[in-house]
């Protein structure tokens, strides 16, 4: 098996990496009697731990290591990709600090507190019950659309060397010609893409391929290139594409690169029956992204999890576009949340809705860190905010938010319901019913429906329950029921405005088997012949309105 030790950040790629991954001591005390696999969760079977933990309780790893002879430069960074969801860090007995939030990168320069042999220690607490960090689908009591709670590292933790003066971070702005790069710091700097050089002037500079291809699902084309300091290089990618609004044939449309594209996609939940939150290797996020191209599914909807940057890098290069989900948190109520506006009631102002402070003060960081932590991706084309209203507040705030931090992609405020704040688009959930398609001056999309559960015995979670939305026994009624579903829902309104359609769901998530793939992925449900006919239908449709 695999211990995860792929370089982890694959658009800002130096020649130095120490993976950490792999046997750590573990425990419930600071004596750390047990072993753990890093960076599988501790709930996970490809930890070895493979138990809950009370909330709030801590748990303790500890790692020793020696670094290579001649590995350090100047400075030592030690990098944690993720874990969830407050970690302090120490180093030889050196308290490095604090970082709260389950799902985005952080860093500390240990340079100063190395020695010859070195012992790593992190405690990680896990607040899931006062709702106040984002969560997701996670929940102490799981069932149903709720999963395993997860604690503590989830991906990869790394050191690297760099020089005194570094490049730290980059910045791409793509468009159909050219590419803006910015690196901070400002150092002085140049471009190499192919056999040209690019000079950076205050710190940016603007790149012009002579040959020029515009990235697609269809045809992933990247432009690899690297950057030189006087003491510092690195390696990245950029892409060339432009997603905008625009009207065509007396509808408004998402359109890639000047034209219009229907997104046809599947959400993803990105969880896994062995590692819960991590796959056994990277290269089940391939296996993952392959099976849904051969079905014809060109987008896939992150729901409400953020992955490590390696997805996003197979999405880019294998061709798969991504709406990418914030992680809510704040109290979710199933009566508010979910029951009332299944009937029909999906009014409400949101500036009255999950008042507290705190907990809306660290939703905003999360959303900005996400943005800032993703842009480079071109894969990625829309960001939703809200999903279903769960931890919804202020719908307009964080519309222009996000809007001021990233205008180059089209922003979903509120997946679903609780409509009334600024969106670039209309975003319909639909289960239990046929799709009626509205009108709009915006581009609609039906951002939820399906949801058809089918049981395969043998290749889920060890579980009698079953959630989904309807039911089918046998594979054949399935395959049936979803051709006529996207026949009567999607392929129908297509020429009336409709841009996106995306089903529940890629894979069976622990009870919840509405999956077009089994949870352990060995099956695939989909009929591939009958997916890749309405993917057909589906561009014939688009291309009648090109």
């Amino acid at each position: 098996m695999s211990i995860w030790n792929e370089y982890p950040r694959p658009q800002l790629v130096r020649d130095s990496f120490f993976c950490l991954n792999g046997k750590w001591q573990f425990g419930i005390t600071e004596q750390t009697e047990e072993l753990i696999t890093v960076p599988f969760v501790p709930q996970s079977r490809l930890s070895g731990v493979q138990r809950q933990f009370p909330q709030k309780l801590p748990i303790y790893y500890k790692r020793e290591f020696t670094l290579p002879e001649g590995f350090i430069k100047s400075r030592v960074l030690l990098h944690f990709d993720a874990v969830d969801q407050i970690a302090e860090v120490s180093l030889n007995g050196v308290f490095l600090g604090k970082h709260e939030g389950g799902y985005d990168r952080f860093t500390f320069d240990i340079t100063d507190h190395l020695q010859q042999n070195n012992t790593l220690f992190v405690k990680v607490t896990d607040d899931l019950d006062n709702h106040i960090l984002p969560y997701g689908k996670q929940r102490e009591k799981r069932g149903g659309m709720w999963y395993t709670a997860v604690s503590g590292v989830w991906q990869t933790v790394w050191i690297e060397s760099v020089p005194e003066k570094y490049i730290q971070k980059i910045k791409i702005i793509p468009d159909l010609t050219f590419a803006d790069i910015e690196i901070f710091p400002k150092l002085d700097a140049k471009l190499i893409l192919d056999d040209t050089e690019y000079e950076f002037v205050n710190g940016v500079c603007r790149v012009t391929p002579d040959k020029v291809c515009n990235w697609t699902p269809e045809d992933p084309f990247l432009y690899d290139f690297k950057i030189v300091t006087e003491d510092d290089e690195i390696a990245s990618y950029f892409a060339l594409r432009k997603i905008e609004i625009k009207e065509v044939s007396s509808s408004a449309r998402i359109c890639l690169n000047g034209k219009p594209y229907f997104f046809h996609g599947v959400l993803d939940q990105g969880y896994f029956l062995d590692g819960i939150f991590t796959p056994s290797s990277p290269q089940m996020y391939k296996n993952d992204i392959l099976c849904m191209k051969k079905l014809g599914i060109n987008t896939l909807r992150k729901h409400i999890k953020i992955e490590p940057d390696l997805f996003y890098s197979y999405c880019d290069r294998l061709g798969m576009i991504v709406f990418q989900d914030m992680v809510n948190n704040g109290k979710y109520s199933f009566i508010r949340d979910t029951a009332l506006p299944t009937i029909g009631l999906k009014k409400r102002n949101d500036k009255r809705m999950h008042k507290n402070a705190v907990t809306r003060q660290a939703f905003e960081g999360s959303m900005l860190s996400t943005v800032d932590g993703l842009f480079n991706f071109p894969c990625i084309c829309l960001w939703t905010v809200f999903n279903e209203g769960w931890g919804q507040f202020n719908g307009t705030r964080m519309y222009k938010l996000l809007k001021q931090k990233d205008p180059t992609r089209v922003v979903d405020t509120v997946s679903g319901w609780f409509k009334g704040p600024l969106s670039d688009v209309e975003s319909e959930h639909v289960y239990f019913k046929a799709y009626k398609h509205k009108k709009s001056s915006k581009p609609t999309l039906l951002s939820e429906f399906g949801g058809y559960t089918l049981k395969i015995e043998g290749h889920g979670f060890k579980t009698d329950k079953a959630y989904g939305y309807k039911p089918f026994k046998n594979i054949d009624d399935y395959n049936d029921a979803l051709l006529k579903m996207y026949e009567r829902d999607v392929i129908t309104f297509i020429k009336d405005g409709l841009c996106a359609d995306i089903y529940t769901q890629l894979s069976d998530v622990e009870d919840e088997i509405n999956g077009l793939v089994t949870y352990d992925r060995q099956i695939v449900k989909a009929d591939v012949k009958m997916m890749q006919y309405v993917a057909d239908k589906i561009e014939k449709e688009i291309e009648e309105i090109k």
